[in-house]
């Protein structure tokens, strides 16, 4: 199977690279670099260099060869939801048009924890999706763009995936929300969590990697790991290096699930 990674920036793209053995070649498209591995073992702590540089195939061209077994493709697509979205669209056609579509998409990341339940360090996966800026003010409080009668502001995860996928390691599973604007004070964070009881961590990209999976209808999968806590924006609090590290070491967990995951199992 073949699965598209989609961090914010290059410094989560290569903590989930850290993940994987070997060297990694360089894809480019329009939508950005992709740094391709194909798994044969995992090795959490080794740190594998890029290589070999290609370019996507114009139509007509013959793709290369490509060793069997499973094959990642890392991104860092951009911050926030227009973009991430925007950039794993592309990637999603890109593949699409090259006859070798993607079987799941992973946005993966640091993100804010709402405490307690998602201490600094600690691993969440989301069983839920859900844009919590996305709709309306009104007098009576924010009404999500569901209530106005249209869109969506929330996906699923497959349930066996993440469920397999907590187990294996050791993640929290709730909602994530996607913001476009951090969080910066208490009283937002009392807000979004009075509005979504189950939400573990905050973050700016999920919601928009989803949309554009749904698009392509391609499951999709968000692990987070905290760096910081929601509320009062204290950079002195954040433990940014923590949290690339542990993301490090859970993708090197996740990826024998991933491997094993039956696509056909809700």
């Amino acid at each position: 199977m073949r699965i598209l990674v989609a961090t914010a920036v290059p410094a989560e793209r290569d903590a989930v690279a850290r993940a994987f053995p070997g060297p990694a070649t360089e894809t480019r498209l329009p939508a950005g670099t992709l740094h391709r591995f194909h798994a044969s073992a995992h090795a959490p702590d080794a740190t594998p260099p890029c290589s070999a540089t290609t370019t996507a195939p114009d139509h007509g061209d013959t793709p290369p060869a490509l060793p069997t077994g499973p094959e990642y493709d890392l991104l860092a697509a951009g911050v926030g939801p227009a973009l991430a979205a925007a950039s794993v669209a592309g990637a999603l056609t890109a593949a699409v048009l090259e006859g070798r579509p993607y079987g799941l998409v992973v946005s993966a990341g640091i993100a804010g924890g709402f405490a307690p339940d998602a201490p600094l360090g600690s691993l969440v996966l989301a069983d839920e999706i859900t844009a919590a800026d996305l709709g309306a003010e009104t007098p009576d409080g924010f009404l999500p763009v569901t209530d106005l009668g249209f869109g969506t502001v929330t996906h699923h995860p497959p349930r066996h995936l993440v469920r397999a996928a907590a187990t294996a390691t050791g993640a929290r599973t709730g909602t994530v929300l996607t913001v476009s604007t951090v969080t910066g004070s208490a009283g937002r964070a009392a807000e979004l969590r009075a509005r979504h009881p189950r939400a573990l961590a905050e973050a700016m990209e999920g919601f928009g990697v989803a949309e554009a999976a749904a698009a392509h209808a391609t499951p999709v999968l968000e692990l987070r790991a905290v760096s910081n806590p929601v509320g009062p924006r204290d950079r002195a609090a954040w433990r940014i290096d923590d949290a690339l590290t542990a993301l490090t070491t859970a993708f090197g967990k996740l990826t024998p699930v991933l491997e094993s995951w039956n696509p056909h199992e809700p």
